[in-house]
C-alpha cells in the first residue's frame, strides 16, 4: 500500500527500487549502524527486495522505499515490520536514509505516516523503534514521533536502544 506524505512517496519494495536501495546498502557509511559497515551484494539487494515483496503479500506490510515527490529519487526505505522479524514479536517500526538526504525531516515525516498507517489499517496499539546505541540521529527520530525511551535489548544479534510507543484509541 503506497503512503503519501508531505515530500514522499512510499511505495512496497519492488524490483524497480533496485537502483536506489542498492546505492544505501552498498554505502558502509550508511550500513555502520546496520550491518557493523559491511555492505551488501547486489544479489544480496536482490533476494531482499524478494523477501519483503513476499513479506507484503503474507502480512500486508514490510518495507518501503521512500521517493522524493519531486525528484521520485529513492531517498530511502523505512518499515513496518515484527521486531528482528520474528513472528508474534511486537510491530517495529525503523527507517534508513542516503547520506545526501540526512536532515531533510524525512526519516520523521516517513516515520509517521507509518505510524498512522499501523494505527488505522492494521489496528495497532504497541510500536517499537531500534537503533545501535551510537545512532542519535535515528533516536531523535524516535522522540520526534513521540516514543519513549524504554531500555537496551539485544535484537538482530546485537545490543540495540528500544523506543516504544503506546498508540491512543
Amino acid at each position: 500500500m503506497e503512503l503519501v506524505t508531505t515530500h514522499l512517496v512510499l511505495e512496497p519494495f519492488e524490483h524497480a527500487h533496485f537502483d536506489g536501495l542498492r546505492s544505501m546498502e552498498s554505502d558502509p557509511e550508511i550500513m555502520r549502524y546496520i550491518s557493523n559497515g559491511i555492505v551488501k551484494s547486489p544479489e544480496e539487494t536482490r533476494a531482499n527486495i524478494e523477501r519483503v515483496m513476499l513479506r507484503w503479500q503474507q502480512y500486508g506490510f514490510s518495507w518501503w522505499a521512500m521517493r522524493e515527490k519531486e525528484s521520485h529519487e529513492v531517498v530511502g526505505a523505512a518499515c513496518l515490520q515484527h521486531l528482528a522479524n520474528q513472528d508474534g514479536a511486537p510491530l517495529e517500526i525503523g527507517w534508513r536514509l542516503n547520506a545526501n538526504h540526512h536532515g531533510k525531516g524525512y526519516a520523521t515525516e516517513a516515520g509517521r505516516a507509518i505510524i498512522q498507517f499501523a494505527a488505522e489499517k492494521i489496528g495497532a496499539k504497541y510500536l517499537v523503534a531500534v537503533a545501535d546505541p551510537k545512532n542519535t540521529a535515528s533516536q531523535k527520530v524516535m522522540q520526534r514521533l513521540g516514543m519513549k525511551y524504554k531500555a537496551i535489548e539485544e535484537h538482530y544479534d546485537v545490543p540495540c536502544v528500544v523506543y516504544e510507543l503506546q498508540i491512543a484509541e
